[in-house]
C-alpha cells in the first residue's frame, strides 16, 4: 500500500490516472497531451503507477495501451475512508428521520 500512498502523492500522476478514468486504454502520445513535460518524464510517471499496481498494461499490436486498475483505490477507500464516513453518513440520515417526524 506504501507504493500505491507514493504514486498518488503527485499531482501529474493524479492528472494521469483521472485521464485513464474519463478514458480507458490510451497510448502513452495520448496520455503526454496537455501535460508540459516530455515523453520519458510522463514515462517514469507511468512506471511508478505500474509498479503501484494502479494502471494496467496492455500491447494491441505495436501500441502501448494504458488501462486504469481501481482496486488499489478502492482498498484504501475501504480501509482508511469508509470507516469515518459510514457513521456520519448514519448521524445524517438519523437527523432526518428524526426531522421528518417532528414535523408530523
Amino acid at each position: 500500500m506504501d507504493n500505491v500512498f507514493k504514486a498518488l502523492a503527485d499531482a501529474t500522476r493524479r492528472k494521469l490516472l483521472d485521464k485513464l478514468r474519463k478514458k480507458n486504454g490510451l497510448t502513452l502520445g495520448e496520455l503526454c497531451e496537455h501535460l508540459a513535460m516530455t515523453r520519458q518524464a510522463v514515462t517514469k510517471h507511468l512506471i511508478i503507477l505500474e509498479e503501484a499496481n494502479l494502471i494496467a498494461i496492455q500491447w494491441k499490436g505495436r501500441e502501448k495501451l494504458h488501462y486504469l486498475n481501481p482496486v488499489p483505490i478502492n482498498e484504501i477507500f475501504e480501509r482508511w475512508v469508509s470507516k469515518y464516513e459510514t457513521p456520519r453518513l448514519a448521524a445524517l440520515s438519523n437527523l432526518k428521520k428524526d426531522l421528518e417526524n417532528s414535523k408530523k
